[in-house]
């Protein structure tokens, strides 16, 4: 059964001048735990489990394609591409968002169609232009075929039977929950070092609450209330003033986003908020990864969004914010992959 992303709120132009004007928007650190299922509870052994399977290409039918080939958690997140390429070096239709502090978000992928990691988990590998795997049972069937990720299912989710869909996605899952960046210059500063920021850094800060930014871009995560559930999306038209220059420029308006997934007319051209963490390092930008740098990006944002030119020194001055939000790294290393013995899966 397809999902049907359940919309907290789509807010209007109007709306966000209205709570912009007359609310003072409390800046929020990210938390150091993301939300963790009940059904889903992590164990090391599970999260090792799961990075071998995000690094993995023989998920993908012709041995080509990990998770890790287009959300890179060497880097940023994601394929530095304006569209991710697949198997048979098919390209698709939209940027890869980043995979780290994903687990903040509370519904996955551009269009929200997918409520937590693990459903995110399962798509790709059965998209026929991204990993292109058959079906469920293909997947199980390969998976199968290694004796060492037989015997780590067994270990990590029991019995003899481990080996599942729905388990190499909870795995997936768990691996992708670690990837998180606390302890940005502007996770520092809310916490009271007020030297973190530069002095363009925080007239950045200001402005992206007074010119009406974070009436979308709020939260801790900076991509939505932090009171929003699991599946409960957070969308927003874009462009919400359109007929400016960057619709052509761009080709803003082509892709109709969460339309696609309800075929409600009033849905169309809506999209889950993306997250500010570490846009420094996430360009190209937008659904269709059609603007190059940072500062292009929030021009357009400015205009389409709010209906604003936004001179230079303010672009420069919001750019440096967004900056601050880069947050720190964990170390990944690659992990090493269960081998077949005698034999090759692939073609």
């Amino acid at each position: 059964m397809k999902y049907i992303p359940k919309a907290y709120f789509a807010l209007t132009c109007a709306t966000i001048f209205a709570i912009v004007s007359n609310t003072s928007f409390a800046f929020e650190a990210l938390p150091a735990v993301p939300p963790i299922p009940k059904d889903n509870p992590m164990t090391p052994e599970k999260i090792e489990l799961g990075k071998q399977l995000f690094f993995d290409p023989r998920l993908s039918k012709d041995g080509t394609v990990s998770c890790n080939s287009c959300h890179n958690v060497m880097a940023g997140g994601t394929d530095s591409r304006s569209v991710s390429v697949g198997v048979d070096a098919q390209k698709g239709g939209r940027s890869a968002p980043t995979v780290w502090n994903a687990a903040y978000l509370t519904v996955q992928f551009w269009d929200g169609r997918a409520a937590t990691l693990e459903d995110q988990a399962k798509g790709p590998i059965l998209n026929p232009i991204e990993m292109g795997m058959p079906d469920e049972a293909s997947v199980v069937k390969r998976i199968k075929e290694i004796p060492g990720y037989v015997t780590q299912f067994e270990k990590v989710f029991g019995g003899k039977d481990s080996v599942t869909y729905d388990n190499i996605a909870k795995a997936i899952a768990s691996f992708e929950r670690m990837l998180i960046t606390p302890n940005s210059a502007f996770d520092r500063y809310i916490k009271g070092d007020k030297g973190a920021l530069s002095k363009e850094a925080n007239r950045g800060m200001k402005l992206v609450e007074s010119v009406g930014c974070t009436g979308c871009h709020t939260g801790p995560n900076f991509a939505g209330p932090a009171s929003l559930s699991i599946g409960e999306g957070f969308f927003q038209k874009f462009p919400a003033f359109p007929g400016s220059k960057y619709d052509k420029k761009h080709a803003l308006m082509a892709d109709l986003g969460l339309y696609s997934v309800t075929n409600k007319k009033a849905d169309k051209n809506m999209w889950r908020v993306p997250t500010w963490r570490n846009v420094a390092l996430t360009a190209p930008y937008f659904h269709n990864g059609s603007v190059p740098t940072l500062g292009e990006a929030v021009r357009v944002m400015g205009k389409t969004q709010l209906n604003k030119e936004l001179s230079d020194k303010e672009v420069t001055d919001i750019v440096a914010f967004l900056n601050s939000l880069t947050g720190e790294f964990p170390e990944i290393t690659f992990p090493r992959l269960p081998d077949t013995l005698n034999i090759s899966l692939v073609d």
